[in-house]
């Protein structure tokens, strides 16, 4: 049987674009109030104008208003915007490079799938937009530079992680060492980045800008706001807020101090290739046990295609629903007449099935019966089926579900620091000019 899982990767990819352009203001470039436009940083073959500057700053006063962060002073804030524009800029021209490109055809079924996830038709959805000042056509190009964006990280970072058996043992090994049954933290960050390949000096100098926040906290300066206006994180503009991390997800540079720390907690500066950092525990928790339904099943598909039409299929099956009911033993014709190989040798065994992994009008079908019963022939994206029920049970899926969660964690922790790596690595690698001072 085919999963939901990448229906639900994609539906996810999409949610996340809309909230995140529907809360920021446009950052297509425009004219800059009657300003004539100047060039603030020349950035390998392209450059960055006067007025996506400032767009980009209204966009990040915005996003740090509607999450109740102070503002930042006007030239931190427009570095840190700067910063953003230029990676930016280096990401799209790296996406062209590797001829990676987003068609009209392709966008088109992003905003609709946009609209329909959010429950509103594509007129809806646009004069959604108009309320918040973001002309349809802004939107189309800042969603078109999104997915460009994902599927040059998708292919350059993403793609290349591998997740071993043993790294899963060895993250679940660390969770279950974790003291006093703690397995999740959240916690705020603070990164005092360094460049690749840095030389004493530069170590040196990010060395003493950590000491100095780590002193100004220890004073009682709030976290959030010394995050948001010198970490060079992801996270920085949230208040350096990584949110929940199982015990296995945190860096293991962290999570010794974590075992001591309540909290409240704040510890740093500690020195990775990346940089120095400071972290806050927030909160911790400890495990559950997960309790499962589990339905035991078996099945018999007729599939349709180019020889077999829909009612071909639909007659098929009928007539084995009947032979079945008549006292033909459901195994050996799962075995002679079902389409799904992989279960059809089993005698259409399906094994022990946990909630979500099969298809939504399938497992409807299937949880519908008592056990014993037997289905009436139904129709999935897939064909025409008939499922038997053999047996139920509740199934402590703890373990399972560790080693899942154990994978996601490693894959998104490899994943966020490949992509740091990656960005620094165009960043070190790119000739870079900054104007911004021209502008005083």
């Amino acid at each position: 049987m085919v999963t939901k899982q990448n229906a639900l990767v994609q539906g996810l990819l999409f949610l996340v674009l809309l909230a995140g352009l529907l809360s920021l203001p446009s950052k297509i470039h425009a004219e800059a109030s009657g300003l004539m436009d100047r060039i603030v940083a020349v950035v390998n073959d392209d450059v960055v104008l006067y007025s996506e500057l400032q767009k980009e700053v209204t966009a990040i006063r915005g996003k740090l208003a509607q999450a109740g962060a102070p503002d930042l002073p006007g030239d931190e804030l427009e570095k840190q915007a700067l910063e953003r524009l230029i990676l930016h800029k280096l990401q799209m021209a790296e996406a062209k490079q590797l001829g990676i490109s987003i068609d009209d055809e392709i966008l088109n079924k992003a905003i609709s799938n946009i609209a329909a996830q959010n429950g509103l038709t594509l007129e809806e959805l646009a004069a959604a937009l108009q309320e918040q000042g973001i002309p349809m056509h802004e939107y189309r190009q800042e969603l078109r530079d999104e997915i460009t964006l994902q599927r040059l990280r998708n292919r350059e970072v993403i793609s290349r992680i591998q997740i071993t058996k043993a790294e899963v043992d060895n993250y679940l090994t660390h969770a279950e060492e974790a003291p006093g049954g703690r397995d999740a933290y959240r916690l705020r960050h603070i990164l005092i980045a360094t460049p690749d390949s840095a030389s004493s000096a530069e170590i040196a100098t990010a060395r003493k800008q950590a000491e100095e926040i780590m002193q100004r906290l220890k004073q009682g300066e709030d976290f959030a706001t010394l995050a948001t206006r010198y970490s060079a994180g992801r996270q920085a503009l949230d208040g350096g807020d990584l949110g929940w991390l199982e015990a296995g997800q945190v860096p293991s540079l962290f999570l010794t101090e974590l075992a001591e720390m309540e909290r409240g907690d704040i510890r740093g500066p500690f020195h990775a290739a990346s940089g120095f950092h400071i972290i806050k525990l927030e909160d911790y928790k400890g495990g559950d046990r997960n309790i499962i339904k589990q339905t035991h099943a078996r099945h018999i598909l007729i599939r349709t295609n180019e020889l077999t039409s829909d009612d071909d299929a639909k007659n098929r099956l009928q007539q084995l629903y009947q032979r079945i009911q008549g006292g033909e033993d459901f195994s050996a014709l799962a075995r002679a007449h079902s389409d799904d190989k992989g279960s059809a040798i089993k005698g259409g065994d399906l094994g022990w099935v946990s909630p979500g992994n099969l298809v939504q009008k399938f497992e409807e079908v299937m949880d519908a019966l008592p056990a014993g019963g037997i289905s009436e022939p139904f129709r999935t994206q897939f064909g025409w089926h008939i499922v038997q029920v053999l047996d139920r049970r509740d199934f402590d899926a703890t373990e399972e579900v560790k080693r899942d969660r154990a994978k996601l964690a490693l894959r998104k922790r490899k994943a966020d620091e490949a992509l740091q790596l990656y960005l620094r690595k165009l960043r070190d690698q790119a000739f870079v000019e900054i104007r911004l001072e021209d502008n005083y």
